[in-house]
């Protein structure tokens, strides 16, 4: 399949097509909704779990627990937004159709990419559940 180009002088992205692109996009929309349900799961726990620490009037730096839960938001969040899951790019695996299904990467660069893609997204989401555990400890509560 190729990509033509539209009247306005740009292409679609690929991912658009729901193929797989190799460090790009590895999941449809089945893959994609789970991944965003992850998210919210994540999501509700880190503020849960907030809840509880500073209504039990937890010492602030106890707070550092939200990392765990704010991780997998992230990271639920992430994989959502860039059609990409890491844990099926690092087990070399791409999955368009129904849950549970998967296709194996059989070209060593574009397996390469999409495990550099994974190890990205794991690092962005550590990253992002460092923050907002330093932000629950200087919280004012």
């Amino acid at each position: 399949m190729t990509i033509s180009t539209f009247a306005a002088g740009s292409a679609p992205a690929p991912e658009a097509f729901g193929t797989y692109v190799p460090g790009v996009c590895n999941i449809g929309p089945a893959e994609i909704a789970r991944r965003r349900r992850a998210g919210h799961a994540g999501l509700l726990a880190a503020l849960g779990l907030l809840g509880a620490l500073i209504l039990l009037d937890a010492p602030p730096l106890a707070r550092l627990l939200v990392i765990l839960p704010a991780t997998i938001s992230a990271s639920g969040y992430l994989q959502a937004w860039l059609k990409f899951c890491a844990g099926l790019g690092s087990r070399g695996l791409f999955n368009f159709g129904s849950l549970g299904t998967a296709t194996a990467v059989t070209d060593q660069g574009a397996l390469e990419r999409d495990r550099r893609r994974s190890r990205q997204i794991g690092l962005m989401s550590f990253v992002i559940g460092i923050v907002a555990g330093v932000v629950a400890v200087v919280l004012p509560f």
